[in-house]
């Protein structure tokens, strides 16, 4: 395994708040079985972005792909995020790191939630 993609989450103090997450992440694991794919909090839950790195890396990632998995590029993606991957960068020159654009953000996801919407109205 040489890439890994977290889908990196605020968290919540309820654990069944992560239920989606997770289904997403096997989703993901599913479509891209070459891909290790974790998850990342961050906060009230674990593992936090840093420790989710740190165990792709251990485990042979030499690629991350991080996936704000939140509605649009609030203060958290544009401002909190960033420096948290500076500070993986800095643990780890060797390895790429590539942030993605806010999960929400896509049009694919939009077209998606629409349907869901009005399947529901």
């Amino acid at each position: 395994m040489s890439r890994a993609i977290i889908l990196f989450a605020h968290g919540a103090r309820d654990p069944e708040w992560a239920r989606p997450l997770e289904r997403l992440a096997l989703a993901v694991r599913t479509a891209s079985p070459q891909d290790w794919v974790l998850t990342a909090f961050l906060e009230f839950m674990a593992p936090d972005l840093a420790a989710a790195a740190d165990a792709a890396v251990a485990a042979g990632a030499r690629e991350l792909i991080v996936v704000p998995v939140f509605l649009a590029q609030g203060g958290h993606v544009r401002r909190d995020l960033p420096r948290m991957l500076e500070e993986i960068a800095a643990r780890y020159p060797a390895v790429q790191i590539e942030l993605r654009a806010a999960l929400g953000e896509s049009q694919v996801v939009i077209d998606a939630m629409a349907q869901a919407v009005l399947s529901t109205a």
